[in-house]
């Protein structure tokens, strides 16, 4: 019996369990750029090559192992577009009896692979994704009975289970949590330098030129840099430890004009394709915070990014679909402004993260949750609407991560499942936390003038039209007892703006 053992384009582990599962050179490893795939919602243009171009150099690694690699490359022409046509017709071609395929990043995919087994009378072997520290079912048990999800009480039994960063059974320092010391904004030094760069070979400059042809969308194609095999992401996680760890804690939530990076990895990409364990990752975190080469803040911020909020969305996501997906707990009805995709907005804020965005196919989390995110949350967007942008435009979206990030992290639309509160927020706050401020036609001191910035009407708007859903969060009490504050008049003349700006919403 041969078994066709099919790798996904984020499954680019050597330890992939597929390939611990088959015999080498007897059973097939099928891999296949489909079409269907780059077209279910609009890539960013580097996220198609880095993965296209990860793929060619994990099947060649492959077949100088010995691995029988059968591998379609893209063709729009071709009649193979799918993950269904592409085993179909491999099976048309051989004697197949059994698929097997690694757990996948997305429910509809694996919703397809088993659609597909039936029609076609094969059996569909799904095995775990071993490069997760926790298994769908293991989250399952933690969240069973638990009314809310909370990522800080998963966090700390992960911190457990592995060990990292603890003293015995207590947590290193003496708390779990340090982000109260990772707030800062950056004053302009110490110097952020930029995550490794690398320059296209011969395979992914074959990659750009056939992206440049086919693929007119989103997103710049110039001074793709990102790393495309496992020792490049190795050589990139070593200057991340070594270069910027000490300064992430610190400033993870700052953002500057004059850095597109500042003292962030850019290692997700590379982690979301298997590129990188992330064990490994937070093996090299532990032992430079050991060595004391970076403070316990940069190292607990770095690794409660990995261990878990990665693992716990990761865990919500296979919770919860595939309702999850069609939650739309505000009832939003607004579009996305057709100026995500362009850039073109006269707020500064939003035009440096949407700008950054297209050059680079990368913004950090707080770029994402306040500025874009927090504009589509106080705006109404519709969730789903967000959520396929967020899944479009970073190199390391893929729904398993993508979706509880931002329909329940950014949007809240879940209803408070994963995150307590609304992250909400005024204007205010990215003039804290960024010197975006400066360069804006909008004055961030005013919330209802003509040239006032528009984060602070809607802000304030937002919590008038949903008092009746958040009046009684404990956690918003604040956000309430200020807005009770504020006069008739005042509250008036928010709404006013409030509503212009909505209204306009596509010049502002």
């Amino acid at each position: 019996m041969t078994r066709l053992c099919l790798v996904l384009g984020d499954q680019l582990s050597e330890r992939n369990a597929v390939l611990n599962a088959i015999t080498c050179g007897s059973d097939h490893v099928l891999m296949a750029e489909l079409v269907d795939e780059c077209d279910y919602v609009w890539h960013h243009r580097k996220k198609i090559v880095m993965i296209f171009s990860a793929m060619r150099h994990f099947a060649r690694s492959l077949e100088s192992s010995g691995h029988k690699v059968f591998y379609h490359r893209f063709d729009p022409d071709s009649k193979v577009r799918s993950f269904s046509d592409a085993v179909t017709a491999h099976c048309a071609e051989h004697e197949i009896d059994q698929l097997l395929v690694t757990w996948p990043g997305e429910w509809r995919v694996l919703d397809e692979l088993r659609k597909l087994a039936d029609q076609a009378g094969l059996e569909l072997v799904v095995l775990e994704d071993d490069r997760f520290l926790c298994r769908p079912e293991e989250f399952s048990e933690w969240a069973r009975g638990r009314r809310q999800l909370r990522m800080e009480f998963f966090y700390r039994q992960m911190r457990r289970r592995t060990g990292y960063l603890m003293d015995g059974d207590a947590p290193a320092g003496g708390k779990w949590n340090l982000d109260v010391d990772n707030r800062k904004a950056w004053p302009g030094k110490p110097d952020p330098g930029h995550p490794m760069q690398f320059t296209p070979d011969q395979l992914t400059v074959e990659v750009i030129e056939l992206v440049s042809a086919h693929f007119d969308g989103f997103g710049d194609l110039d001074d793709f840099d990102y790393p495309v095999t496992r020792a490049q992401a190795r050589r990139a996680l070593s200057h991340f430890v070594s270069r910027q760890l000490a300064h992430f804690g610190s400033y993870q939530d700052a953002m500057h004009s004059d850095s597109d990076y500042l003292f962030h990895s850019r290692l997700s990409a590379a982690m979301n394709i298997g590129l990188l364990e992330p064990a490994e990752v937070c093996d090299a975190v532990q032992a430079a915070w050991e060595a004391d080469q970076v403070p316990l803040n940069a190292a607990e911020g770095f690794i409660r990014q990995v261990i878990g909020w990665r693992e716990y969305v990761r865990g919500v996501y296979w919770l919860k679909m595939p309702d999850y997906a069609e939650l739309n707990h505000f009832d939003n009805q607004r579009s996305l402004p057709s100026w995500y995709w362009t850039g073109e907005v006269k707020m500064n804020c939003l035009r440096q993260t949407i700008s950054a965005t297209r050059r680079n196919a990368y913004a950090h989390h707080i770029q994402r949750l306040m500025v874009t995110g927090n504009f589509a949350l106080l705006a109404g967007v519709v969730p789903s609407e967000i959520c396929d942008w967020y899944l479009a435009v970073y190199i390391d979206a893929f729904d398993w991560v993508e979706l509880p990030n931002t329909l329940g992290m950014v949007m809240h639309a879940d209803g408070g499942l994963l995150a307590s509160k609304p992250y909400a927020a005024s204007g205010r706050y990215i003039q804290r936390m960024s010197n975006y401020c400066q360069d804006c036609p909008y004055r961030v001191d005013t919330a209802t003038e003509q040239d006032s910035c528009p984060f602070n009407a809607l802000y304030w708007h937002f919590l008038m039209r949903l008092r009746d859903r958040l009046g009684k969060n404990p956690r918003m009490g604040m956000m309430y007892r200020n807005l009770d504050r504020q006069s008739d008049g005042r509250k008036s003349a928010i709404g006013r703006r409030a509503s212009w700006l909505l209204e306009n919403i596509e010049s502002l």
